[in-house]
């Protein structure tokens, strides 16, 4: 589990992190309900790089064009797959906002075979699950979720699975700790 180890690199501060991502580090701790965001604290590291990561990320999620309740059953779908607990903490309250009940968090844990989804998200899901353990989608899982998004979201919605996928691996790999610890 990736709380129980220590972390590859600490979580940065003002010098390590540099004045403007030292701020952007304090917002986004506090939007995110803690005193250390510590992905943001590590990340954060990088400088232009940082701010590169959260202007793409930015993009996919909140801003993107699916409703932001379908981006929250991916990105939790992604975490409870690659066992992320920093991500699942996170998008657990932020999917809250969005309208993730926990019976919905406990279907998200099931998968796209649970009962009570769409036909829609049952779509989504196979194609999270399906994406995440073979890095492609098969023709019919493409079509399934064809049948429910335009060309423009089925492309946001692989690189939102890919981003949170690669997001869970780099946090994993540095063995960033849950927030609070």
């Amino acid at each position: 589990m990736v709380s129980a180890l220590q972390p590859r690199i600490s979580p940065g501060r003002l010098r390590e992190l540099g004045p403007l991502n030292w701020v952007v580090w304090q917002v986004l701790s506090r939007a995110a309900g803690t005193g250390d965001a510590h992905l943001f604290s590590t990340l954060g590291r990088t400088r232009g790089l940082f701010r590169g990561w959260l202007h793409y990320s930015g993009k996919l999620m909140p801003g993107g064009r699916l409703p932001r309740h379908e981006s929250e059953l991916v990105i939790i779908r992604v975490a409870h797959l690659r066992g992320c607990d920093y991500e699942m903490d996170h998008h657990i309250r932020l999917g809250k906002r969005a309208g993730v009940t926990a019976d919905i968090l406990e279907r998200l844990r099931e998968g796209p075979d649970a009962a009570g989804w769409s036909d829609k998200h049952r779509a989504l899901l196979a194609a999270v699950d399906q994406l995440v353990r073979t890095r492609d989608l098969d023709d019919d899982t493409w079509a399934e979720l064809a049948k429910h998004y335009d060309e423009r979201s089925l492309i946001e919605i692989v690189l939102l699975i890919n981003q949170y996928d690669g997001l869970a691996a780099t946090i994993t790999a540095l063995r960033i700790q849950r927030d609070g610890l």
